[in-house]
């Protein structure tokens, strides 16, 4: 990952490197975490862990700037971890394995946890800087953003002063969203009637892979192939008229990740 650090600014890849090697799933921050809070001490700087494990950082005006509005920079520690099926990776043990490729940064077969290490990465890196003139900064890093905003909900009053708080967590460089969009979490049960198969059955596996994927909030309307749902229409359309019996259904990782590869197994007679 050496390349990463060379990339301009500076700073700030030189930052999301070291993220990249900590392993950071969402509810396995704590390494990097730790590795934050050691630095910001380094530093002289305040640091505070709150009982659900969001860090506040906070660091003085630049002479002259003590009066103004203090602001907050926030970001998430954790990232989604999603790996290919053929890719080997406990994204609990391993650094992602990032690579410039042109003008793009990407991981090899993992997400590359830009949602929000870069966002991080700047926040840390206007902290580590002796060359930007600011008034008063907090920086607030919360946990499990992707997996439950358990960071989010825990956050207490009082840990931060500021009257002013830009989330980093955003998809359009040189904006800044007013708002939010919010989400629903459906669960569906479906009854099934298990029975033994006929032996005059062949069994066979089909799988759908390659796809885009995505994020479900941000890349939902771009049309991107579902693989659950691709492969859903295939039964729906085939099952009867083949007299496929299903065996096993499975795709998707993520509840905010849209599918990338799913596969079903089935027993049919060998004549279809």
């Amino acid at each position: 990952m050496s390349t990463l650090s060379q990339l301009q600014p500076q700073a700030l890849w030189q930052w999301f490197e070291q993220i990249c090697a900590i392993p950071h799933p969402s509810k396995h921050e704590q390494a990097l975490s730790q590795y934050i809070q050691n630095w910001a001490k380094d530093k002289q700087l305040s640091v505070v862990e709150d009982k659900v494990g969001n860090l506040i950082i906070k660091k003085p005006a630049t002479p002259g700037m003590e009066n103004r509005k203090i602001v907050a920079l926030q970001a998430h520690i954790d990232m989604v971890p999603q790996k290919n099926a053929d890719k080997v990776h406990d994204f609990e043990k391993d650094p992602i394995e990032a690579y410039v490729d042109g003008e793009w940064v990407k991981a090899k077969g993992t997400t590359l946890g830009s949602d929000n290490g870069i966002g991080m990465a700047s926040a840390l890196a206007i902290l580590g800087s002796d060359d930007i003139p600011h008034g008063p900064l907090e920086v607030l890093l919360t946990i499990d953003e992707e997996a439950g905003m358990t960071g989010a909900f825990g956050l207490e009053a009082g840990y931060l002063d500021a009257e002013i708080l830009i989330n980093t967590d955003s998809e359009q460089e040189g904006e800044i969203y007013m708002g939010c969009a919010g989400g629903v979490d459906a669960q569906i049960t479906v009854p099934m009637v298990w029975q033994a198969a006929e032996p005059s059955l062949s069994t066979y596996t089909l799988t759908l892979s390659g796809l885009k994927g995505g994020h479900s909030g941000v890349n939902i309307h771009l049309g991107r192939g579902n693989a659950n749902k691709l492969l859903a229409r295939f039964l729906f359309n085939h099952a009867d008229e083949l007299a496929l019996e299903l065996t096993n259904f499975s795709g998707g990782s993520l509840r905010n990740a849209i599918p990338r590869e799913a596969s079903v197994s089935f027993m049919l007679p060998s004549e279809n």
